[in-house]
């Protein structure tokens, strides 16, 4: 088991940068991969950027070259950095967890706010 707690989320303008924080109840070291996913109301939950425990990175398509994600083991913290944000950008960001190597999450954090004003 783990608990994943989010930080960082808020209101930020168009074009502005926010960072968003997951820190885990336990070692990341050995987690399969650790990921940042989003959903709005009404639609499935989405991959934004995950890591794997080797460094390995994956990102959606709309995000890629604006948001970097990256790990922290020493702290056991996965981290967001969210560059160039736009209004659509805006929903509720989730921290996922892999510990038991399903190839998605089997473990989620309570998600944070992320608001762009346009």
């Amino acid at each position: 088991q783990v608990q994943l707690v989010e930080s960082g989320g808020g209101l930020v303008q168009a074009g502005g940068s926010l960072r968003l924080s997951c820190a885990a109840s336990k070692s990341i070291r050995s987690i399969y991969h650790m990921g940042w996913y989003r959903q709005t109301p009404g639609k499935q939950r989405e991959l934004v950027a995950r890591i794997t425990s080797g460094g390995s990175t994956d990102y959606a398509d709309s995000v890629k070259d604006r948001f970097t994600i990256s790990r922290d083991n020493a702290k056991n913290t996965v981290y967001l950095q969210m560059n160039s944000l736009k209004p659509e950008d805006t929903t509720v960001y989730y921290c996922g967890a892999d510990i038991l190597n399903w190839g998605r999450p089997n473990y989620w954090g309570q998600g944070t706010q992320v608001t762009v004003s346009s």
